[in-house]
C-alpha cells in the first residue's frame, strides 16, 4: 500500500518562508514526476510545482521566483521551499507522485499566510 505523508505546513506571516516535505512509502514503480498542488477554499486544485525523474522543473506562474522544488536524497521524497509568501498562497498543499504504477496523493497539509 503506497502512502504519501506531507509535513511542514503551518501559519506564517506574509513575506515569510515554509518548507514542505513529502515522504512516500510502499512500492512505487518507475516514477515519472513528483509534484505539489494546492487547493484554496472554493477553488479548484492547481499545480504549484513539479519535478521530473530527470530533474526538470516547472512552476505555476504565480510562484515562479518564490518557490523551489527538489527531490531528497532518500528515495521518494520531495520538498517544496516556499519564500516571500503571500496571503493568496493560503491553501491545502498536496503532494503527488505520478508513476507507471499509478498516481498517488497525500492527505494534504494546510498553509496559512497572514497579512
Amino acid at each position: 500500500q503506497v502512502q504519501l505523508v506531507e509535513s511542514g505546513g503551518g501559519l506564517v506571516q506574509a513575506g515569510g518562508s515554509l518548507r514542505l516535505s513529502c515522504a512516500a512509502s510502499g512500492s512505487i514503480f518507475s516514477i515519472a514526476t513528483m509534484g505539489w498542488y494546492r487547493q484554496a477554499p472554493g477553488k479548484r486544485r492547481e499545480l504549484v510545482a513539479i519535478i521530473t525523474n530527470g530533474g526538470s522543473t516547472n512552476f505555476a506562474d504565480s510562484v515562479k521566483g518564490r518557490f523551489t522544488i527538489s527531490r531528497g536524497n532518500a528515495k521518494n521524497t520531495v520538498y517544496l521551499q516556499m519564500g516571500s509568501l503571500k496571503p493568496e498562497d493560503t491553501a491545502v498543499y498536496f503532494c503527488n507522485i505520478l508513476a507507471l504504477s499509478g498516481s498517488y496523493w497525500g492527505q494534504g497539509t494546510q498553509v496559512t499566510v497572514s497579512s
